[in-house]
């Protein structure tokens, strides 16, 4: 019976550390998909690094105890799985979002982004954005407009004076 109980609170810890760790956590609720949509959910979540697992919710609640998100107990009813992104805040948003739009029965029900109980408009607000490199390349591309258009101007100036000098 003891090492029953001692299992449990190893995985009561591995989950509050797991949501002390994450830069983004979603709750999900899978009921209604097949195992064939699950499987593909869990391939492109683990394409994008991030950890989807389903614990049973006595002891999410206790760990969201644990890492003081006890907002979280309330969403703890039902099938519930979780996904944490250690690395990325906006993969889990953007594939769980994106996966439920096609599929009618994934529910998104609540999410922690670094640390702080997020509501669903922000969890979805989040999913819009884009992801690390596409952030990147929007940076480099406004670094790069005024470079652009000083060489666009100086070949427009030295085009001109060679049109005056001929």
């Amino acid at each position: 019976m003891s090492k029953t109980i001692e299992h449990k609170k190893q995985v009561v810890t591995e989950i509050a550390d797991k949501f002390r760790e994450s830069k983004s956590t979603i709750l999900v609720d899978y009921r209604g998909l097949d195992v064939a949509e699950v499987t593909e959910l869990r391939t492109q979540l683990r394409e994008a690094g991030v950890d989807f697992k389903v614990y049973k919710n006595t002891m999410t609640r206790r760990a969201a105890e644990e890492a003081e998100l006890t907002e979280l107990n309330e969403t703890l009813v039902g099938p519930t799985a979780i996904a944490f992104s250690a690395d990325d805040v906006v993969a889990p948003a953007k594939i769980l979002n994106n996966f439920a739009k096609e599929h009618e029965a994934l529910e998104i029900k609540a999410g922690v982004i670094e640390g702080s109980i997020a509501s669903l408009d922000q969890i979805k607000e989040l999913a819009d954005l884009p992801n690390y490199e596409g952030m990147l390349s929007m940076l480099l591309s406004v670094l790069q407009a005024p470079v652009r258009n000083f060489a666009y101007a100086t070949k427009a100036v030295a085009e001109q004076k060679e049109e005056q000098g001929a």
